[in-house]
């Protein structure tokens, strides 16, 4: 598991970090545009370790060849290493990344911050990949 220590540690720090947006209104985040910066990438990067680790454990184990980055969740799900509801939301929030990514300039700060409420799901990841990664495919 210490190939993803690393990437978890960060997801960790990452999450204490965007814990602190919390009680952060729409308004805040119109006047200081630092602030919305901060919370659009920490939530980028952290949506991205999980999308990292996720198709990392899928080739590491030999476990099928995903077609996008919510495949790699969906692949876990079939493992068994997530649960469904866990995978739903976590899919969701691959979508936010795209939008984060691709479409910035129609980024709807609201739902940033609701995204803050579903912080325990980015951790609840990160707990499964600690103690559920599959047995591997690969006999040889």
């Amino acid at each position: 598991m210490d190939e993803y220590s690393s990437r978890l540690k960060r997801l960790e720090e990452n999450l204490r970090e965007l814990e602190r947006f919390r009680g952060t209104s729409t308004d805040d985040l119109k006047e200081g545009r630092q602030k919305r910066w901060a919370l659009r990438y920490g939530m980028l990067e952290s949506i991205q370790a999980i999308i990292d680790i996720a198709c990392a454990v899928v080739s590491q184990y030999n476990l099928g060849y995903p077609d996008s980055y919510a495949d790699c969740l969906r692949v876990l799900r079939r493992e068994d290493v997530l649960p469904d509801d866990l995978t739903d939301r976590l899919t969701q929030a691959v979508g936010m990344r795209n939008v984060l990514v691709h479409e910035y300039l129609d980024v709807d700060d609201e739902l940033l911050l609701d995204a803050l409420e579903r912080l325990s799901d980015f951790r609840a990841f990160a707990e499964a990949i600690r103690h559920g990664t599959p047995p591997s495919r690969d006999n040889n």
